[in-house]
């Protein structure tokens, strides 16, 4: 557990946090988006595929 007081007190620790977090907000922004325009997206994806 001392390393993880070693990361969270350090520049680097905290550099890593805000990749983190980063991190899990564009995973967020992408799962909420995936789910709201999933279908829309696999019609296009279909009428895309249907063509070739």
């Amino acid at each position: 557990m001392d390393w993880i007081a070693g990361i969270v007190g350090s520049e680097e620790g905290q550099s890593l946090m805000e990749y983190a977090l980063i991190l899990v907000l564009v995973a967020l922004i992408a799962i909420t988006g995936l789910t709201a325009y999933g279908t829309q997206l696999s019609v296009v994806f279909q009428t895309i595929v249907s063509t070739f």
